[in-house]
């Protein structure tokens, strides 16, 4: 007698709500997912804010084009008398370098030459917006200041700048003598994730910047100072980052201070001690 198959399983049925519930969910998953590249496209929109202008327009009395107008990269400043460092300066991500002339009033009383570093895409350079961009052209001028200058050479970043100085420290750590970072952060994502709370921002964002990372083991002095009224980047973002750093390290809280206003509540006296700072550390190597 012939052997007789066994009846198929009923189809399980789903019922016509289970099904537009099912259909509303990917609906929504895919709206999130379309929403989220959306925001990643446009990252360089939200965090870059580069000005134009001309070599000529960017260079004035005691600031020349660096290293001249054709290969433009930057400006630099000269001490009255033969320079004792080199201080190359990565400004915040609004404006251009000759914005920054404070830096170079600054410093080159202490007898420093300084850099105002200029962004690709900022000013009259071309180029790509973004960290990989910035961060491969900062080391490509401090390998240049280097090669024209010697040393010793200290990175000075603010805030945007600070993530550029902090990364590009890291991968030209034998050219560095120290570093000071002005209002930065430890991670762009916290900074990300402070304003926009809703956004999972560790998703989303293309350009990382994080310095706590970037200078684990770093080995020179490394000066943070953090504003202590500061409402774009909040302190305690920068304070992290010191927590993480090893030594020699130092913290410096700019009393009263905001984002955009810290270098009128500096003085010279200030400028000196972080110079020196930098300068007193011979560098370590860790093991």
């Amino acid at each position: 007698m012939p052997a007789i198959a066994p009846a198929p399983a009923p189809a399980r049925l789903v019922s016509p709500r289970t099904e537009s519930v099912r259909r509303r969910v990917l609906r929504w998953l895919g709206a999130g997912l379309v929403l989220l590249a959306g925001i990643s496209m446009m990252q360089d929109h939200f965090l870059y804010f580069p000005d134009k202008a001309s070599v000529d327009a960017m260079v004035s009395p005691g600031l020349r084009a660096w290293p001249g107008p054709q290969d433009f990269r930057g400006l630099v400043a000269e001490p009255a008398g033969p320079a004792r460092a080199t201080a190359m300066v990565f400004h915040g991500n609004a404006g251009h370098a000759g914005h920054r002339g404070y830096y170079a009033s600054a410093l080159t009383k202490l007898g420093l030459r300084v850099i105002l570093a200029e962004y690709p895409a900022y000013g009259p350079r071309t180029g790509a917006l973004g960290e990989r961009s910035f961060v491969a052209d900062a080391e490509q001028s401090i390998a240049l200041a280097r090669r024209q200058f010697g040393g010793p050479l200290l990175l000075v970043g603010e805030s945007l700048g600070a993530g550029v100085a902090a990364a590009a420290a890291a991968r030209q750590r034998e050219s560095v003598a120290g570093v000071l970072l002005i209002t930065p952060w430890d991670k762009l994502a916290h900074i990300a994730s402070h304003h926009y709370p809703w956004l999972p921002a560790g998703w989303v964002l293309r350009d990382r910047y994080d310095s706590a990372a970037n200078l684990e083991g770093f080995g020179r002095p490394v000066m943070v100072a953090v504003a202590e009224r500061d409402t774009i980047v909040p302190a305690r973002f920068g304070q992290a980052l010191y927590a993480s750093l090893g030594e020699p390290r130092r913290l410096a809280v700019i009393g009263g201070a905001g984002h955009n206003d810290w270098a009128g509540h500096v003085d010279t006296a200030w400028w000196q001690e972080a110079v020196a700072f930098l300068l007193s550390s011979p560098p370590t190597t860790n093991k």
